[in-house]
C-alpha cells in the first residue's frame, strides 16, 4: 500500500510503499498482550527480599524450659510468630523473565505495526533531524498535532536525540529497538524512510 511521506514541518515529500505482510496483517490482540507481558516481566528488578528464620538477628537460646511454665513450647525467638522473628516463605531475589518464542515476538511486532496502520496512527517521515533546539522541535510537533509519539529511525541522530529527550510524550528508538510495548504505549508511530527500510530487513 502507498502512504504519504511527511516532513517535520508538516509538508509532503512523496510517497512510500508499505509491505502488506508487515503493515496489513490481521492484528492479534492476544499475541500483543503476551509480548507486552514478556517485556514487562523482563524489566522487573526482582530484588524484593525478606529475612528468614536463620537470617534475622537474635539469640539461638531456647527462651524458657520446655515444660512447667504454662506457656506454649518455644524453641527460638527467631521463630515467625514472634515480632522480631523471620518471615515464612517470603519473597527472595529472583529473575522474573521467561522465554518467549521468536515467532510469537515477531508476530506481536507485526500486529502492533498493523494495528497502528489500521488506526490511522502510522506516519512515515522523510528524516528525523533537528538543529539541537528543543524549542524548535516542540513547535514542529505542535504543528503536527502530536502529543504522544514514538519515532523509529535506522540510526538515531545525536542532535535530534538531544532536542527530543526533554519533550514529554516523545521517544526515539533505533530500528533494532522497536518493540510492541513502546509502539502501543504511544498514540502516533512515526517511522523514517530509513527506519522503514530497516524494519523491512528486520522482519523479512
Amino acid at each position: 500500500m502507498q502512504i504519504e511521506i511527511k516532513t517535520l514541518d508538516n509538508g509532503s515529500a512523496g510517497t512510500a510503499e508499505l509491505p502488506d505482510e508487515i503493515f496489513a496483517i490481521t492484528p492479534r490482540a492476544d499475541i500483543m498482550a503476551r509480548v507486552v507481558h514478556w517485556q514487562l516481566s523482563k524489566r522487573r528488578s526482582g530484588n524484593h527480599r525478606t529475612k528468614g528464620m536463620g537470617e534475622v538477628s537474635g539469640t539461638t537460646k531456647k527462651p524458657y524450659k520446655q515444660k512447667g511454665t504454662g506457656n506454649a513450647r518455644q524453641g527460638s525467638l527467631r521463630a515467625p510468630q514472634f515480632r522480631t522473628g523471620g518471615v515464612v516463605h517470603g519473597p527472595v531475589v529472583r529473575d522474573h523473565g521467561y522465554d518467549l518464542p521468536k515467532k510469537v515476538r515477531r508476530l506481536g511486532l507485526l500486529s502492533a505495526l498493523s494495528q497502528k496502520q489500521a488506526d490511522g496512527k502510522l506516519v512515515v517521515l522523510d528524516a528525523a533531524t533537528a538543529g539541537g533546539k528543543t524549542r524548535d522541535l516542540a513547535a514542529q510537533l505542535k504543528l503536527l498535532g502530536w502529543t504522544s509519539a514514538l519515532i523509529v529511525d535506522a540510526q538515531v541522530d545525536g542532535a535530534f536525540l538531544l532536542a527530543s529527550r526533554n519533550i514529554h510524550g516523545l521517544d526515539v528508538l533505533p530500528t533494532i529497538g522497536a518493540n510492541v510495548y513502546d509502539i502501543l504505549n504511544h498514540d502516533v508511530l512515526a517511522i523514517t524512510t530509513a527506519g522503514l527500510e530497516g524494519l523491512k530487513e528486520r522482519l523479512a
